[in-house]
Protein backbone atom coordinates (compact mmCIF):
# COMPACT_ATOMS: atom_id res chain seq x y z
CA UNK A 1 0.00 0.00 0.00
CA UNK A 2 2.82 2.49 0.46
CA UNK A 3 3.49 2.92 -3.30
CA UNK A 4 -0.46 4.65 -3.04
CA UNK A 5 0.44 7.02 -0.16
CA UNK A 6 0.27 9.98 -2.09
CA UNK A 7 -2.97 8.80 -3.72
CA UNK A 8 -5.32 7.07 -1.65
CA UNK A 9 -7.83 6.14 -4.56
CA UNK A 10 -5.08 4.89 -6.78
CA UNK A 11 -5.31 1.76 -5.30
CA UNK A 12 -9.12 0.82 -6.43
CA UNK A 13 -8.15 2.61 -10.32
CA UNK A 14 -6.28 -0.13 -11.27
CA UNK A 15 -9.21 -2.56 -10.87
CA UNK A 16 -12.41 -0.07 -11.47
CA UNK A 17 -13.74 -0.53 -14.95
CA UNK A 18 -14.70 2.68 -15.74
CA UNK A 19 -11.03 3.98 -15.52
CA UNK A 20 -10.34 1.27 -18.41
CA UNK A 21 -12.64 3.47 -20.81
CA UNK A 22 -11.86 5.71 -23.71
CA UNK A 23 -13.56 8.68 -24.70
CA UNK A 24 -16.20 10.65 -23.34
CA UNK A 25 -19.48 9.83 -22.46
CA UNK A 26 -22.97 11.53 -23.21
CA UNK A 27 -25.39 11.69 -20.30
CA UNK A 28 -28.98 10.95 -21.43
CA UNK A 29 -32.19 8.93 -20.87
CA UNK A 30 -33.78 6.91 -23.28
CA UNK A 31 -35.40 3.91 -24.45
CA UNK A 32 -33.59 0.65 -26.12
CA UNK A 33 -33.94 -2.64 -27.03
CA UNK A 34 -31.89 -5.19 -25.14
CA UNK A 35 -31.55 -8.99 -26.36
CA UNK A 36 -29.16 -11.61 -25.29
CA UNK A 37 -26.95 -12.66 -28.77
CA UNK A 38 -28.63 -15.57 -31.05
CA UNK A 39 -32.00 -14.43 -29.78
CA UNK A 40 -34.88 -13.18 -30.80
CA UNK A 41 -36.91 -11.97 -27.52
CA UNK A 42 -35.93 -8.09 -26.42
CA UNK A 43 -36.41 -6.62 -23.43
CA UNK A 44 -36.64 -2.90 -22.90
CA UNK A 45 -33.55 -1.23 -21.25
CA UNK A 46 -33.38 2.72 -19.96
CA UNK A 47 -30.03 3.96 -21.32
CA UNK A 48 -28.01 6.41 -19.02
CA UNK A 49 -25.10 7.25 -20.78
CA UNK A 50 -23.83 6.44 -24.14
CA UNK A 51 -20.28 6.68 -25.74
CA UNK A 52 -18.94 6.05 -29.33
CA UNK A 53 -17.71 2.65 -27.59
CA UNK A 54 -20.30 1.71 -25.08
CA UNK A 55 -23.39 2.58 -22.86
CA UNK A 56 -24.53 2.32 -19.71
CA UNK A 57 -28.08 0.70 -19.26
CA UNK A 58 -30.60 -0.05 -16.35
CA UNK A 59 -31.36 -3.99 -16.58
CA UNK A 60 -32.28 -4.98 -13.52
CA UNK A 61 -31.19 -8.93 -13.44
CA UNK A 62 -27.57 -10.07 -13.59
CA UNK A 63 -25.81 -11.27 -16.47
CA UNK A 64 -22.04 -12.64 -16.58
CA UNK A 65 -19.20 -10.83 -18.02
CA UNK A 66 -18.57 -10.72 -21.50
CA UNK A 67 -21.94 -12.43 -22.68
CA UNK A 68 -22.83 -11.20 -26.59
CA UNK A 69 -25.20 -8.97 -26.42
CA UNK A 70 -27.24 -6.60 -29.20
CA UNK A 71 -29.13 -3.41 -28.39
CA UNK A 72 -31.47 -1.42 -30.67
CA UNK A 73 -30.15 2.41 -30.13
CA UNK A 74 -32.75 5.10 -31.59
CA UNK A 75 -31.09 6.81 -34.32
CA UNK A 76 -28.49 4.40 -34.69
CA UNK A 77 -30.12 0.48 -35.06
CA UNK A 78 -28.94 -2.62 -33.37
CA UNK A 79 -25.51 -3.18 -32.07
CA UNK A 80 -23.14 -5.61 -30.69
CA UNK A 81 -21.52 -5.87 -27.93
CA UNK A 82 -20.51 -7.49 -24.78
CA UNK A 83 -21.43 -7.13 -21.39
CA UNK A 84 -18.38 -5.45 -19.79
CA UNK A 85 -19.89 -4.96 -15.84
CA UNK A 86 -23.19 -6.06 -14.10
CA UNK A 87 -24.23 -4.50 -10.73
CA UNK A 88 -26.82 -2.51 -8.73
CA UNK A 89 -29.44 -3.03 -11.88
CA UNK A 90 -27.49 -1.63 -14.32
CA UNK A 91 -25.10 -3.23 -17.01
CA UNK A 92 -22.07 -1.99 -19.23
CA UNK A 93 -22.06 -2.83 -22.59
CA UNK A 94 -18.82 -2.19 -24.39
CA UNK A 95 -19.72 -2.53 -28.71
CA UNK A 96 -18.09 -4.15 -31.16
CA UNK A 97 -17.45 -1.03 -33.35
CA UNK A 98 -17.34 1.86 -32.30
CA UNK A 99 -20.63 4.24 -33.16
CA UNK A 100 -21.69 7.77 -33.49
CA UNK A 101 -23.69 8.83 -30.41
CA UNK A 102 -24.81 12.01 -31.44
CA UNK A 103 -27.00 9.88 -33.75
CA UNK A 104 -29.19 9.31 -30.81
CA UNK A 105 -29.87 12.55 -30.28
CA UNK A 106 -30.98 13.27 -33.32
CA UNK A 107 -34.82 14.54 -33.39
CA UNK A 108 -36.82 11.40 -34.39
CA UNK A 109 -39.03 14.09 -36.43
CA UNK A 110 -38.59 16.52 -39.72
CA UNK A 111 -38.68 19.47 -37.47
CA UNK A 112 -40.64 21.19 -39.89
CA UNK A 113 -44.62 20.97 -38.19
CA UNK A 114 -45.69 22.56 -35.35
CA UNK A 115 -48.27 21.25 -33.54
CA UNK A 116 -51.93 22.91 -33.18
CA UNK A 117 -51.47 23.22 -29.70
CA UNK A 118 -48.52 25.50 -29.56
CA UNK A 119 -48.28 28.99 -29.89
CA UNK A 120 -47.33 30.42 -33.35
CA UNK A 121 -44.23 32.61 -33.51
CA UNK A 122 -45.45 36.40 -34.58
CA UNK A 123 -42.31 38.27 -35.51
CA UNK A 124 -42.29 41.78 -33.35
CA UNK A 125 -42.19 44.94 -35.96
Amino acid sequence: MEQYHNDPLAAFAADDAASQRAGSRDSLMLSAQLRFAGGTETVPVRVRNLSSGGLMAEYPHPVARNTAVEIDVRGIGWVRGQVAWCAEGRIGIAFDVEIDPMLARKPVGKGQHTPVYAKPIIPRR
